[in-house]
């Protein structure tokens, strides 16, 4: 688990195809301060593992396999580009951001970056199908960065919708500001909300089998 609380912005080195995944080699700092092969890494919001690590050298490993380069942008990536990188948290962890998984949803799109007096704001598109996972001050996960939506989450042209608010912050410590109508965002929605609608949706044939959500329902559901 991560919190979308970027720690540092890492450089690929270098990358190296392995059979229908890819190698990249990652220069860091901060991270490698505790990371150890197997680790998990959060790099552009997709969890990965380190392979080996280079405190003294600077850099670090990790593996993507053909899904996550057939559903992310890690696939994009090249040398020289600067990415985002999390360590997996700890117990004694501070949340700043929300509970993300680095289990990317999907690739959205950038529709508008738009600067303001202060900060900015990010208009996002993404498949419609996953509007319902999208609430006014929920969570959203954009490139592993853990953000607040600003407004309520719509239908247009056929996607989903949704606007992101950038404080100064984020726009310095991230690379969100840099990003351009067009570019692909690895997104993961509130995990809560995917488990909220797991529930629901047993609980809802489990009334239906029962005659509805009553005591009997809600034992058969654990509770």
């Amino acid at each position: 688990m991560f919190t979308g609380i970027v720690e540092e912005l890492g450089t690929v080195l270098a990358l190296r195809n392995e059979g229908n995944g890819r190698r990249l080699r990652l220069g860091l700092r901060r991270v490698l301060d505790d990371l150890k092969p197997e680790d998990s890494l959060m790099v552009n919001g997709v969890c990965l593992t380190a392979v080996s690590v280079d405190a003294l050298a600077g850099q670090a490993e990790v593996q993507a396999v053909g899904e996550t380069l057939s559903k992310t942008t890690i696939g994009q990536l090249g040398q020289g580009h600067r990415v985002h990188v999390e360590r997996a948290l700890t117990l004694s962890t501070r949340l700043g951001g929300h509970l993300v998984q680095g289990h990317v949803d999907c690739a959205g799109r950038v529709t508008r970056l738009e600067r303001r007096a202060l900060g900015a704001e990010l208009e996002l598109a993404f498949p419609a199908p996953f509007l319902r996972y999208v609430a006014r001050t929920g969570s959203i996960c954009l490139d592993g960065v853990s953000l607040t939506v600003a407004d309520q989450a719509r239908q247009e042209g056929g996607e989903g919708r949704a606007r992101v608010a950038l404080i100064p912050y984020t726009l310095e410590h991230t690379l969100l500001g840099e990003r351009r109508p067009g570019e692909a965002l690895n997104v993961e929605f509130d995990c809560l909300a995917k488990y909220i609608e797991q529930l629901l949706s047993h609980g809802a044939a489990v009334a239906g089998r029962s005659g509805g959500l009553g005591l009997d329902a809600l034992e058969q559901l654990g509770y």
